[in-house]
């Protein structure tokens, strides 16, 4: 398995796993193919922060991206979507993604990165509850699912109502 930056001739294929991930019978073109398909378009996608796990046969089987979110005014970062093909789940594929982007990411210098997500999954990433952090949501009732991973250059005093890029306020 090779983490490398997502191509611009990469972006049907990550599409595709997208939609295999997170497709079900009753939505089979899921709400988060057409979120990635909105963020590469605005102004909050960063590239650099959009990987791909590839297998031997240079396949693409999994694909992380993080895009530009804010604290207030300062800028910080919202991890997801996270997907990876449901024939290649369970086998460390997602754990790659996560730790690649995450390092790409404290590499940049970027304060924390934010997500909703299971915190059963994303714990072992140093993930917690934003709250301890003083940083809320931007539903509330997300607060249990809601969480981030400070880096090196996070600065306690950074706090207050997290805001995901525009693409999110539409799902």
């Amino acid at each position: 398995m090779l983490i490398r930056r997502e191509a611009p001739a990469d972006e049907p294929a990550v599409r595709a796993v997208t939609t295999a991930a997170f497709a079900k019978p009753e939505t089979p073109d899921p709400v988060e193919a057409g979120l990635l398909d909105q963020l590469r378009t605005c102004g909050a996608w960063l590239p650099e922060l959009s990987m791909v796990a590839t297998d031997d046969d240079g396949e693409i089987v999994g694909h992380v991206v993080c895009t530009r979110g804010h604290i207030g005014t300062h800028p910080v970062l919202a991890l997801g979507p996270l997907s990876v093909h449901p024939t290649r789940q369970r086998r460390g594929i997602g754990l790659a993604l996560v730790h690649a982007v995450l390092g790409a990411a404290d590499a940049t210098d970027e304060p924390l990165v934010a997500l909703l997500g299971n915190p059963a999954y994303y714990t072992r990433f140093g993930f917690r509850p934003a709250t301890e952090h003083a940083i809320t949501p931007p539903v509330p009732t997300w607060a249990d699912y809601f969480q981030v991973r400070t880096l090196t250059t996070y600065d306690p005093a950074l706090r207050g109502a997290f805001a995901y890029p525009e693409p999110f306020n539409n799902l």
